[in-house]
């Protein structure tokens, strides 16, 4: 099967293997939040344990989750949201999969702008599809138009996939961009898939708005995922989330039925815990947000401040996705020297359908952004 394996998942493997075997790595690798769980999530869970709720739940989660759930969704205007419309999943890449499978059929055609998640395209081929790309770089802040989306629309165009905020860019759409897309993507007859499981991490006073809040005619055809991994740092606990229409939820879990059959149980009361005490998990993410924001800036500094980096400012989720192209290497080759020569672990822009840019992560400590910028301006300072 031509499915390549996830590059984050690899270069933060080898990361640990290089530490493992005594190496001082400074990793800017992994997509997952530094922090521990709030420690009223675990309690909930671990309430859960000891009240025996240790058997299966129903394929789409939990029913007060999903009243939960949906509640949410009508709160971010979203009208009529029913708990029947959303499923909860074990992960967020596991409820973009199932949305995808849901809707396409073998030949289908889902356009996903780049840079893109990495795993996208390959979700799509397993599902038998065909991805086609459409790119957007630094110049127009890593964001594609409804243009660029109209033009690559074929009779045979299913889905759109958009990710805001983006990883790898952090780049976050305007409430007007995104009503745009969605229009086209409506016009067209053609589903509309987005991932906003990076939805709180938001900063300079920027806004999350889901395409499904604009009409009815979008929450009919929008199908969001989501989940509690990033917002929450539960990334280990792998609970996703997914709403749609009522037949496309319905779809998802019968889907879910047959392969996973459920999230996990008693995880699923900790997700719970984090839905119905809404301000202390805000409170939770706020903390977060303020050491995140900091982090962002201080890596934004230094990249900006290395001769030959080009670094656009993210305003969403915990990357940085800076140029790399006046340097004269391939992405590829400079991610795999820079961990070679200096131990500097970051992932190449190749796997994101970005040649010539790479992806650092902030979710990491303050110490090692400093110790990493060090190395980095080194490392380049020798390319010259």
């Amino acid at each position: 099967m031509n499915i390549a394996p996830s590059p984050t998942l690899a270069v933060d493997a080898k990361a640990k293997e290089l530490k493992a075997a005594g190496e001082d790595v400074c990793g800017f690798g992994a997509g997952e939040p530094d922090f521990d769980t709030p420690e009223f999530i675990k309690e909930a869970c671990v309430q859960a344990l000891a009240e025996g709720k240790t058997k299966y739940a129903p394929a789409p989660g939990i029913p007060a989750l999903r009243e939960a759930l949906a509640a949410k969704y009508r709160n971010q205007g979203i009208e009529g949201v029913t708990a029947a419309q959303c499923v909860v999943s074990p992960g967020g890449k596991y409820s973009c999969y199932l949305a995808i499978l849901a809707v396409i059929s073998p030949g289908d055609e889902v356009v996903i702008p780049a840079p893109y998640w990495v795993s996208y395209p390959e979700m799509v081929k397993l599902a038998g599809g065909v991805p086609k790309t459409i790119f957007a770089g630094q110049e127009v802040g890593f964001k594609v138009t409804p243009a660029q989306l109209r033009e690559a629309i074929t009779p045979k165009t299913r889905m759109v996939i958009i990710n805001s905020p983006s990883n790898p860019t952090g780049a976050v759409y305007t409430a007007e961009e995104l009503q745009a897309l969605t229009e086209v993507a409506l016009e067209a007859g053609i589903y509309i898939m987005s991932d906003e499981i990076y939805e709180y991490l938001l900063y300079d006073g920027v806004q999350h708005v889901s395409p499904a809040s604009f009409s009815k005619e979008a929450a009919e055809s929008v199908i969001t995922v989501a989940g509690f991994s990033k917002t929450f740092s539960m990334t280990g606990w792998r609970l996703g989330t997914l709403m749609a229409s009522p037949a496309i939820a319905k779809a998802v879990a019968s889907l879910q039925s047959q392969t996973s059959s459920n999230a996990t149980t008693f995880a699923q009361y900790g997700a719970l815990a984090a839905m119905e005490q809404w301000d202390k998990s805000m409170a939770a993410v706020q903390g977060m947000l303020e050491v995140f924001d900091r982090r962002r800036i201080c890596l934004l500094e230094g990249l900006q401040a290395i001769e030959g980096i080009e670094c656009p400012r993210a305003q969403g989720a915990f990357y940085l996705f800076p140029n790399i192209e006046k340097l004269g290497l391939s992405a590829a080759d400079f991610a795999a020297r820079l961990l070679e020569d200096e131990k500097v672990a970051v992932v190449p822009g190749e796997g994101f359908g970005a040649p010539g840019y790479m992806r650092l992560s902030y979710a990491t400590s303050d110490e090692v952004i400093k110790k990493g910028l060090e190395r980095l301006a080194r490392f380049c300072s020798k390319l010259g």
